[in-house]
């Protein structure tokens, strides 16, 4: 992964992640001046174009959430209360930093060059060709809810805050208990890995919507 991406996700987490109880809620609210125009831009994407990216609130909710779950599953008391297949599959399913590395290996096969921003000043300051405002959000397995869920928006603005297209996935899943009394401690580590398919089958559909994006746009 990019040092620079490690850098901001270990920022985020820093910043967003003291207080984070439970999966984030997702707002609708506007993202500044990114709704601030349904104006649509007339700029096509392109290979050549140089991009950079923002994360929504709710992308950095989402990583303080995950970082948690992940630290939970790896240090926390029920971890060492736990069958370790059990502990490795919480924690492997976890990954905080999986859509993000994802997300990004994605646009750097479509752009020639792709940087993370902290902010939206950071991003005008660098002035690329396009402005992305990525949105990812994960709901997992708790002892309360068997509910997977995982999505992920890219959407795509010229430097005018101009609508350029979007490109998303998502997928979700909803399992038997997993805590339930006939099952091993193998099948419920499997339930858990689960959710990691999840995940990765949402974002295999947003490189499908991304393909069709810029083709489209080409």
């Amino acid at each position: 992964m990019n040092v620079r991406i490690v850098a901001l996700i270990a920022l985020v987490v820093a910043l967003a992640g003291c207080a984070v109880p439970g999966a984030p809620r997702y707002s609708d609210a506007s993202q500044g001046p990114f709704r601030a125009s349904a104006v649509t831009s007339g700029v096509k994407l392109k290979h050549e174009q140089t991009v950079g990216v923002i994360f929504t609130d709710n992308t950095v909710a989402n990583l303080a959430y995950m970082a948690r779950y992940n630290a939970t599953a790896q240090d926390g008391l029920t971890a060492r209360l736990t069958d370790s297949r059990i502990t490795q599959a919480y924690a492997n399913s976890s990954d905080p930093e999986l859509a993000i590395n994802w997300f990004a290996d994605s646009l750097e096969k479509q752009f020639s060059k792709v940087d993370f921003y902290e902010n939206l000043d950071e991003v005008l300051a660098a002035r690329p060709d396009v402005i992305v405002l990525l949105d990812t959000r994960n709901k997992l397995v708790t002892e309360r809810s068997s509910d997977v869920q995982s999505s992920i928006v890219a959407e795509f603005f010229d430097g005018d805050f101009k609508f350029i297209g979007k490109a998303e996935g998502s997928d979700a899943k909803s399992m038997s208990p997993i805590w339930a009394q006939t099952k091993r401690a193998p099948e419920i580590a499997a339930d858990i890995n689960s959710q990691r398919q999840v995940q990765i089958n949402a974002l295999q559909k947003f490189d499908a919507s991304l393909e069709s994006l810029i083709k489209a746009e080409s």
